[in-house]
């Protein structure tokens, strides 16, 4: 199986800047995908970023030009750098991570167990 580990949630006042980092350990095989989304109060889980183990990045636009996400491969380790932060982006953060525990087995989304993210107005 395989764990993520989040880290780096906290409060922040609008402007701010936060950096959240997940790292995956366990049996691992590969990991492709890897990713970061979030899910306000009463509101669906949402794509927030997405990069491929190639570097191909893809964001929502509401954090275009403010949020990057970036990883290392070697460490199996997704960061999600927020700038720029605003009320809105208040919510549970969550890391996926989609792979392979074992060279025969198939693909299956990991998922973290949240950090949660509050930016004051």
């Amino acid at each position: 199986q395989v764990q993520l580990v989040e880290s780096g949630g906290g409060l922040v006042q609008a402007g701010g800047s936060l950096r959240l980092s997940c790292a995956a350990s366990g049996s691992i095989f590969s990991i492709n995908t890897m990713g970061w989304y979030r899910q306000a109060p009463g509101k669906q889980r949402e794509l927030v970023a997405t990069i491929t183990s190639g570097g191909s990045t893809n964001y929502v636009d509401s954090v275009k030009g403010r949020f990057t996400i970036s990883r290392d491969n070697a460490k199996n380790t997704v960061y999600l750098q927020m700038n720029s932060l605003k009320p809105e982006d208040t919510a549970v953060y969550y890391c996926n991570a989609v792979g392979r525990s074992t060279w025969y087995g198939g693909l299956k989304d990991y998922w973290g167990q949240g950090t949660q993210v509050t930016v004051s107005s």
